[in-house]
């Protein structure tokens, strides 16, 4: 399967932590947002040791669990990356309110350095979509 299903989706767009895996490197757990357009959107910085290895090899993988107390429940999407100039301080700014209480001076401080350096955008476009759900 290459497609997000609704029920993927609806998954995907609770506030979970995916593990991403580029090539060479190990899994690194990272806020995701699963798009309508059924694409997953990361961000990072430019100069940062996984837009290095998107670079050399534009494949990464994307792994999201249900947390324990819940039915075990996974996704996993497999895809090319391509990388954004565009967009990234907007995804930074949702997910941020998404995974924090921004309403608390210390995370909304967070986010501010967040936006103080340049992003970019980490776009995963799925090739191959796997999911278990017990």
């Amino acid at each position: 399967m290459t497609e997000l299903t609704p029920e993927d989706l609806e998954f995907l767009r609770r506030p979970l932590h995916g593990f991403l895996t580029v090539a060479g490197a190990e899994p690194r757990p990272v806020w995701f947002e699963a798009t309508t357009g059924g694409t997953i959107e990361l961000f990072t910085e430019p100069d940062s040791p996984k837009v290095k290895r998107v670079r050399r090899d534009p494949l990464a993988s994307l792994v999201v669990a249900a947390p324990v107390g819940e039915r075990e429940r996974w996704v996993s999407v497999t895809g090319r990356v391509s990388l954004e100039p565009d967009g990234a301080h907007d995804l930074a700014k949702r997910l941020a309110s998404r995974y924090w209480d921004l309403g608390d001076p210390a995370r909304a401080a967070d986010l501010e350095g967040i936006l103080a350096v340049d992003q970019l955008r980490l776009v995963i476009h799925p090739e191959k979509v796997r999911r278990y759900a017990y």
